[in-house]
């Protein structure tokens, strides 16, 4: 399959989701949980904001053609970002549809309680922010905004290893009432936001990279991945976002840990049982940073590849500050789990991309 080929299959499946559920322009992506047989179309920007930031990151490297293609299939996406901003007309954005508020929408039960409506985020309103220019009086604001909902005194983070909470890191959340949360994916998504604008980082941004750089070097993100990025919850994801932030910039606080997050990498690639999806992941953060390796042959490349793989996740006893409560929140049986058939693509284009690269 050539990139132009894969390109042409994101274009299609944003022209042709079912608009019952998804407004034009976006793609298609579903929660489920398996052990529940829980299963539901989801209409959120994250998939389509996350796809459009990927492909617009490879696209100055492909063929002209599919170039005009990814324009197309941004300036479609950017249309639905509106449905998504906050209720009030704010620079920060929701994962669900907010005017009127359409939180796990398409379902029988969760869409009904207030208790599962979300605030905005910093991952939706990172991705908003980066394929979608804004001025640089926004931007700033964003950055102000940032610092109000970070980790302080008045509102200390609980459900994070005892070490970190008194890091003024940001939270995942910008509710007013809404518990701290640091997720190193998350994290680094706004971390590549704020630089790719120019910004300089203040303590609450350098506080964030500490969270990062110490759960790598404390091995965290290896052994106990649910912790350090709620979000996310898997080793080859926090991986594949810290590569992607390391790539893009030099980070003094980063490079303390490049050596062995590399070395992890590469241990990590050795795994017998590794999934496909995931180490197309991990080979695509290593070639992110200049490591030579010996690359997956994907030459029988089917779309099977994609199944029982999610980017996302939702803990619901993530909040809870009981103990046990929390220990349980690491299970699967609490996890709601988002797919996006679009996405994955996207994660293919990038891998081939960045393969063919490094190869001339």
């Amino acid at each position: 399959m050539t990139i132009d080929e894969v390109i042409l299959k994101i274009a299609d499946l944003q022209e042709t989701a079912n608009r019952k559920y998804f407004p034009d322009g976006l793609f298609e992506s579903y929660r489920g949980n398996r052990i529940l047989h829980y299963y539901r179309p989801d209409t959120n920007v994250f998939f389509t904001a996350i796809t459009v930031f990927t492909l617009n990151s490879i696209k100055g490297k492909l063929p002209l053609s599919s170039q005009i293609l990814i324009e197309k299939i941004t300036e479609k996406a950017i249309a639905t970002y509106p449905l998504f901003q906050n209720k009030d007309g704010l620079n920060t954005y929701n994962f669900f549809q907010t005017k009127p508020s359409q939180h796990f929408p398409h379902g029988n039960i969760l869409h009904k309680l207030n208790h599962f409506k979300i605030p905005d985020d910093i991952d939706d309103t990172a991705m908003v922010f980066l394929t979608k220019k804004h001025s640089q009086e926004e931007i700033i604001w964003l950055k102000i905004k940032l610092i109000v909902h970070s980790n302080t005194i008045q509102k200390t983070i609980q459900n994070t290893f005892q070490e970190y909470k008194n890091l003024k890191a940001y939270s995942t959340w910008f509710g007013k009432n809404m518990y701290i949360e640091f997720d190193v994916c998350a994290l680094s998504n706004m971390l590549y936001c704020l630089l790719a604008y120019d910004l300089e980082l203040d303590e609450h941004g350098n506080d964030s990279l500490k969270y990062i750089q110490q759960t790598i070097l404390s091995n965290q993100y290896l052994e106990k991945p649910f912790s350090v990025a709620h979000q996310y919850a898997r080793t080859p994801l926090i991986m594949y976002h810290v590569a992607r932030l390391m790539g893009k910039f030099t980070i003094p606080a980063l490079e303390i840990c490049r050596e062995k997050f590399v070395e992890d990498m590469l241990n990590y690639l050795k795994k017998p049982d590794l999934a496909l999806m995931d180490r197309m992941l991990i080979e695509t953060s290593l070639l992110r940073l200049n490591i030579s390796f010996e690359k997956t042959n994907l030459t029988d490349f089917s779309k099977e590849i994609f199944n029982d793989f999610h980017f996302f996740i939702a803990g619901f006893l993530t909040a809870y500050e009981n103990p046990v409560l929390y220990k349980m929140a690491s299970s699967k049986l609490f996890h709601i789990n988002w797919t996006c058939e679009a996405h994955c693509w996207a994660l293919l284009a990038e891998w081939m991309t960045i393969s063919s690269q490094k190869d001339s």
